[in-house]
């Protein structure tokens, strides 16, 4: 398991757990950070990270990327 953060730009990982306090919290889950849910980093600039999700694409600075725990897919 490991931050968003790490993850490798192009390979989907899926989300383990999503942190942070309850109002950020739901703020991510809202957008479809949800566990079980697979994402792929589609690209990185500086501490900010441009993710797939479902059919959109999302941008999160890395304060709150670091709040999403996912593992790589097998």
């Amino acid at each position: 398991m490991m931050p968003l953060t790490f993850a490798r730009v192009g390979e989907p990982v899926r989300i383990v757990r999503v942190g942070g306090m309850e109002e950020t919290h739901r703020h991510l889950e809202e957008m479809g950070f949800v566990p079980n849910s697979e994402v792929t980093v589609v690209n990185k600039v500086r501490e900010n990270i441009i993710l797939q999700v479902r059919d959109s694409r999302i941008a999160l600075d890395g304060a709150l990327a670091k709040k999403i725990m996912v593992e790589e897919e097998r």
